[in-house]
């Protein structure tokens, strides 16, 4: 039996993803604060592109998802019979996934550019950047080889961080 099957849930990251919901919840339904742009034509140009942008997160996630296949967890700590996936969206990021809901948060702000929105993004950003960076812990004690992975591949944004 691997060390995670001992570890309890909220040992193995439940609370990253309970804040994550919480964040996710108040970007889609909690209050959204006064608008960032007043101009009609420049809101209606902002929201096409969310939707764009949107749809493009959803296939991002789902291609994603794909990828992973068995392994998928949301728990950042991998499940015992992980693999390690370098392959798919995983060539160009290492969390693919968190890629994609930040994208569709930012598809929202184009939608809805409420202040408070774009607060709940940035504060999605950090809980996916702190998650990462407790989930990559577990996953180079589980496989040696992610550490040259890490230094190959960007973390949540292709090519930039």
């Amino acid at each position: 039996m691997h060390e995670s099957t001992t570890k309890s849930i909220f040992e193995r990251g439940a609370w990253y993803v309970v804040i994550q919901g919480i964040l996710i919840g108040l970007i889609l339904f909690g209050p959204q604060g006064s608008y960032l742009v007043s101009s009609e034509p420049l809101i209606t140009t902002l929201q096409s592109c969310g939707i764009a942008i949107g749809l493009l997160a959803c296939l991002i996630m789902a291609i994603a998802v794909i990828n992973l296949g068995k392994n998928l967890t949301p728990l950042p700590c991998p499940k015992d019979d992980a693999e390690l996936i370098q392959a798919g969206l995983y060539r160009y990021v290492r969390h693919p996934i968190y890629f994609g809901v930040l994208l569709a948060a930012c598809a929202w702000l184009l939608i809805f550019p409420g202040i408070y929105v774009l607060a709940y993004s940035i504060s999605l950003f950090v809980l996916f950047d702190i998650k990462a960076k407790r989930e990559e812990v577990w996953l180079v004690e589980r496989f040696p080889a992610y550490r040259d992975y890490q230094s190959r591949v960007k973390k949540l944004i292709p090519g930039i961080y």
